[in-house]
């Protein structure tokens, strides 16, 4: 009985001490989201994930508390937000697009696809496909866990994130990982500097832009880019 009213308490201290991070995501997330989502609504889903990330967190598995929390924090906000089901469907159907053709480049080049060479084979103008690339930002890898999604479904790694996992189930994962980890290492040093600025050092896109030189708008088409790209080199795990 002790022991359960320690573990409780402890609970409550996390939630407590962390809180400051839920504002902290909830408002990260605000600034690539549609106008009609409120931060109160992802502050208090993530308050649910902060929640669900006390209950369940082990220290044992070697991630810290923070870390774990992060993640469930966020991925709470953006189960939130696809409940609004907003994102038409031709975002999900040319993100997709760009990925099958960024695939189909690098696989017949041998190298980074550049971007003309995608909207050549899209049969676009650089115009048409950068404005593709701008209007996929707001939908498109709200965080590295929903790189493996196609359309209105989930992916592997939602799947296992979601279940409760087995032994393979969990070597699953960390294989994932591990492919995730060299596709990002493999990524153009541009888009790979993009991705550290965005979600390491938790910078918004104008200030990305002002770090590069380069315009808001030009680095929301490098995100996008890059997210089509990481879901292209990541192809056979969609796949499963």
């Amino acid at each position: 009985m002790y022991s359960h009213a320690q573990s409780r308490d402890s609970q409550y201290q996390l939630i407590e001490r962390y809180a400051p991070l839920v504002k902290r995501i909830a408002y990260h997330l605000l600034g690539r989201l549609p106008a009609s989502v409120q931060v109160e609504d992802l502050m208090q889903a993530g308050m649910i994930g902060l929640l669900e990330a006390a209950k369940k967190y082990d220290s044992g598995k070697g991630a810290s508390f923070e870390t774990y929390a992060g993640i469930r924090i966020r991925g709470a906000m953006l189960d939130e937000v696809r409940k609004g089901d907003w994102a038409p469907r031709s975002v999900h159907r040319n993100s997709r697009m760009v990925s099958d053709a960024i695939r189909v480049v690098e696989a017949r080049t041998g190298r980074d696809a550049k971007d003309h060479e995608v909207a050549a084979e899209l049969q676009l103008s650089l115009e048409e496909y950068y404005a593709i690339l701008n209007d996929t930002l707001g939908s498109r890898l709200f965080s590295f866990d929903d790189l493996l999604q196609e359309g209105e479904g989930g992916g592997a790694l939602e799947d296992i994130e979601h279940s409760h996992p087995s032994p393979s189930r969990e070597h699953e994962d960390q294989r994932f990982q591990n492919a995730l980890s060299e596709a990002i290492a493999n990524l153009p040093e541009r888009e790979r500097l993009v991705l550290s600025l965005y979600y390491d050092e938790e910078l918004n896109l104008k200030e990305i832009g002002e770090v590069l030189g380069v315009s808001e708008s030009r680095v929301s088409q490098l995100h996008s880019q890059c997210a089509a790209r990481l879901r292209a080199r990541l192809g056979e795990w969609r796949a499963r």
